[in-house]
């Protein structure tokens, strides 16, 4: 790529940044900043916010305004179980948010195949190329989720940290990034391996890699929504009670063809 079409990226992300830091922070603390740094401050504010905002949002409505509706009146979690996976969350995001960040500096410096506009390559390639994407993700956090479990030096100093929420009592939105900060990566760097080996849109790179802030949050609610092939709470759930099965991360489909599939519908059948 030449430095003209570089630059597009650049632009991008300086946006991004005065977007969110210009509306967010005082300009005297991240104007004076390298890019690279301001990137991951944008990151970091940008990330603690989406989480914040979901995971209460998610809790108000089930736990609050819907009480007793969706979720059993034994089964919300303790204030205390709550503010717990803050703090681990919250010590793990600037770990988080530094993926997204290097991911950017390696676009800017044209060393991944993403592209700046889809008009770059039309809204066929792009739709298509977005679904070999998604794919290899899919694929992918399946098999770091599921070695997480069977390699046990990996469960017991990484992933452990996360299943200690292991009961529907113990679980909520604000779990969702509950993790040891190198599992959380480990989980979310298949989407920038596949800037390496598929076209991709930056922008939408950027997005669905916030969107897992977001996705997490529900999928830790423990309300099953019933949207097949979706892997939503209802699945994960039974990952958290299990441990050894609904691996996949959107969509059943992987765990469906390797074996590890436990349906929420067969549970409930069973209780009854």
């Amino acid at each position: 790529m030449d430095k003209n079409y570089l630059q597009l990226f650049v632009d991008e992300t300086s946006l991004s940044n005065r977007m969110v830091l210009g509306t967010l922070l005082p300009a005297k603390i991240w104007e004076p900043l390298p890019h690279f740094f301001q990137t991951w401050l944008r990151n970091y504010t940008a990330g603690s916010l989406v989480y914040f905002v979901t995971s209460l949002l998610w809790s108000f409505y089930f736990y609050f305004y819907k009480h007793n509706v969706y979720v059993p009146k034994d089964a919300i979690p303790s204030r205390k179980a709550m503010l717990l996976q803050i703090y681990v969350a919250m010590k793990a995001m600037p770990w988080y948010t530094a993926l997204p960040t290097i991911s950017e500096y390696m676009v800017e410096n044209g060393w991944t195949r993403c592209f700046s506009r889809i008009s770059d390559v039309g809204w066929f390639s792009y739709a298509l190329n977005l679904g070999f994407y998604l794919v290899l993700v899919e694929f992918s956090i399946y098999w770091v989720h599921r070695e997480l479990h069977d390699i046990k030096p990996l469960y017991k100093y990484l992933h452990a940290t996360h299943h200690i929420y292991n009961k529907q009592n113990t679980l909520s939105p604000f779990a969702g990034l509950a993790f040891h900060p190198l599992d959380g990566i480990l989980q979310a760097v298949p989407h920038v391996i596949a800037l390496f080996l598929i076209p991709t849109h930056f922008t939408t790179h950027i997005g669905l890699l916030f969107i897992e802030a977001i996705w997490t949050a529900n999928i830790h609610d423990c309300v099953h929504g019933k949207i097949w092939p979706v892997m939503g709470a209802g699945y994960h759930t039974i990952h958290h009670t299990t441990y050894r099965h609904n691996y996949g991360h959107y969509t059943v489909w992987m765990d469906w063809m390797f074996g590890t599939l436990r349906d929420p519908s067969e549970e409930e059948t069973k209780k009854m």
